[in-house]
Formats: C-alpha cells, sequence, structure tokens
C-alpha cells in the first residue's frame, strides 16, 4: 500500500484553511499527535492530550469500544475544542472523544485521512510518513 511522502502531507497542511475560532486543540493519542503538533504550529493553539486505546500497533481493534486511559487534566467546560486524530476509520474513537468533551462549547473533527470537519484526505487507509 502506497503512503503519501511528508511534503505531500506538510502541503496539504499549508493548503487548509480553517474558518473557525478554537482555544484549544485536544489530540486523541497516539495517532492524533503529531498532527496535532503541526496545527498547533499553524493555528497558534496550546494541544492537550486525551489518550484513548482502542487498536494495536497494527491497526487491529483489541477492545469492543475505546478505553479512556488517563482522566481528562484540562479545561473542558465552555472551551471551543478542535479534536485531532490521523484518522477516522469507523468513527468510534472520535465519537467516543466528543461524549468525554461533551461540556465544551464546540467540538469540531480533524483527521489526517477520514471523514472529519475538516480533513487532509478521505481515501483508503494510507500508512502516515511519520509512522516509524
Amino acid at each position: 500500500m502506497e503512503g503519501k511522502s511528508f511534503q505531500q502531507v506538510m502541503d496539504k497542511f499549508r493548503q487548509l484553511i480553517i474558518y473557525e475560532e478554537f482555544d484549544m486543540i485536544v489530540a486523541i493519542a497516539n495517532g492524533g499527535i503529531v498532527p496535532a503538533g503541526i496545527l498547533c504550529r499553524k493555528l497558534d493553539l496550546p494541544v492537550y492530550m486525551l489518550r484513548l486505546h482502542l487498536r494495536d500497533e497494527n491497526n487491529n481493534k483489541i477492545f469492543d469500544k475505546p478505553q479512556l486511559l488517563k482522566e481528562i487534566d484540562f479545561p473542558v467546560k465552555g472551551k471551543r475544542i478542535l479534536l485531532v486524530d490521523d484518522r477516522i476509520k469507523t468513527g468510534t474513537s472520535i465519537e467516543f472523544a466528543k461524549e468525554l468533551l461533551s461540556e465544551a462549547a464546540l467540538v469540531k473533527t480533524f483527521a489526517v485521512n477520514g471523514t472529519a470537519d475538516y480533513a487532509l484526505y478521505d481515501e483508503m487507509c494510507f500508512p502516515f510518513p511519520w509512522k516509524l
């Protein structure tokens, strides 16, 4: 399966226009960490981690529903949040994360690949250029 080059993905990040204003970025760890870091630089927003576990390192589902690994330790109530993950395939993790962030004033989603409010690609899954 052919992936995208780092330059191709970065070009898409540069072209991305986000019209809404957010108070923070929340990355679904671990997949959302790198894209959240890039968006942090682009949007000049703080990044917080939402540590969920659903799949193994080969992207195989190991739980029926996502598991929260660490309690939320950042302010959520009334905040405008951009929720970031690397890919949204089934929506299981992103929907669970939105439930956890339900006290926020606004939660919009971002994915490098998949169906989200903001997405760089919506293609068959491909390996990310930063995955080790």
